[in-house]
């Protein structure tokens, strides 16, 4: 993790937060399509209401020393049923275990694509 005094390249913009991850450790930002959605008849869906077994995308915030395939400003897939919320500066977050993370999107993965020979672990 970089410095926590440095602005944050991450989409939103916002001040780094002031927490270190430690271990494999996670901090993830559930996106706001994540928080509510609309059915195609245009009705809110809230977030605690349930629909089978859905993952949700979340923005990485921070991560810690032993997570290995996810950094900053990465979007990760996740199982929601059981997380853990915290709460910093006003605003909740998620903290997950790299391992509980099923999918990684982020614009480096294209770039790096070319010329990989396979991935291992």
């Amino acid at each position: 993790m970089t410095d926590p005094s440095e602005p944050s390249s991450s989409a939103s913009d916002q001040e780094k937060l002031p927490v270190r991850m430690l271990n494999d450790r996670i901090l993830v930002k559930l996106d706001a399509a994540e928080a509510e959605r609309r059915s195609s008849g245009g009705i809110v869906i809230p977030a605690t209401a349930q629909l089978g077994k859905r993952l949700a995308w979340a923005e990485v915030r921070a991560a810690g020393p032993n997570v290995r395939s996810v950094q900053e400003g990465d979007h990760v897939l996740f199982n929601p049923e059981d997380i853990y919320e915290v709460e910093v500066r006003a605003e909740t977050f998620v903290i997950l275990r790299e391992r509980d993370v099923h999918a990684v999107a982020a614009e480096r993965l294209e770039e790096a694509k070319t010329g990989q020979t396979g991935l291992y672990l």
